[in-house]
């Protein structure tokens, strides 16, 4: 039997040595964020569908003030990966062309979170226009 050992390269913190990849696992990381926000939201329908009273717990429980640090902490981490995921859009896209010009990443990017905020407040004024 040989004594020899392969070569095992350690795969502790490779992510850490180049700026691009400590950004890919932090926008990984903050897809988590986003499942914990999909289970409370999830737990909310769960909670109207067994009626009044534990819809109306739930609604209690969602004005605490530990919900609302819990949610401004996942506003952040959704807003981060949002951030990220709208920096993607030139990469996965094909080149966009307009009367003959490439269109610029930065034109794109822009064109997502525009896109993203006009959205977000056309449901608040849904939402708000339905509860008045």
């Amino acid at each position: 039997m040989s004594k020899r050992r392969p070569y095992v390269r350690s795969m502790d913190g490779w992510w850490k040595k180049n700026p691009y990849y400590v950004e890919y696992m932090v926008h990984e990381g903050t897809a988590l964020f986003v499942i914990a926000y999909t289970l409370v939201l999830t737990v909310g329908v769960v909670r109207l569908g067994q009626g009044e009273a534990a819809w109306n717990g739930w609604l209690e429980a969602m004005q605490s003030p530990l919900s609302i640090i819990f949610h401004l902490v996942l506003l952040a981490a959704i807003a981060y990966h949002a951030f990220t995921w709208f920096k993607l859009f030139p990469l996965t896209t094909p080149p966009l062309v307009l009367q003959g010009k490439k269109v610029e990443p930065c034109a794109i990017v822009r064109a997502g979170w525009t896109a993203g905020v006009v959205a977000a407040l056309a449901l608040l004024v849904i939402v708000w226009g339905i509860a008045a």
